[in-house]
């Protein structure tokens, strides 16, 4: 069975530890990218990042975007919605249905 990791600075993730989430707080972009590569290489199967920690490590996360597991997705943190996660799975949703199911276009 395949577990669940949150990475991000410990305000925005603590909460998700009463759900049974593995917590992972980082206060680096360093520490961030060997978390997630640390957790990508284990038994996790959903990363969830925060937008400001994932902002940091695009080329990192992007390796990953390809691979099935494990699916990495962007959450807003305490410091407010960048809108950088909802754009993200809209992009993989379009990706895999071939529309943009928000705003009905098809995509090329």
């Amino acid at each position: 069975m395949y577990k669940i990791a949150v990475i991000g600075d410990y305000d925005s993730i603590y909460g998700f530890a009463t759900l049974g989430l593995s917590i992972c707080p980082v206060k680096t972009p360093e520490e961030a990218r060997g978390k997630l590569r640390q957790l990508a290489g284990g038994n996790y199967g959903i990363i969830y990042i925060t937008e400001a920690a994932a902002a940091e490590l695009e080329d990192e996360i992007e390796e990953y975007r390809e691979r099935t597991l494990p699916s990495i997705i962007q959450i807003p943190g305490v410091s407010g919605n960048t809108g950088a996660g909802v754009e993200g799975v809209r992009k993989t949703v379009e990706q895999a249905v071939g529309s943009d199911i928000l705003f009905g276009g098809v995509s090329e």
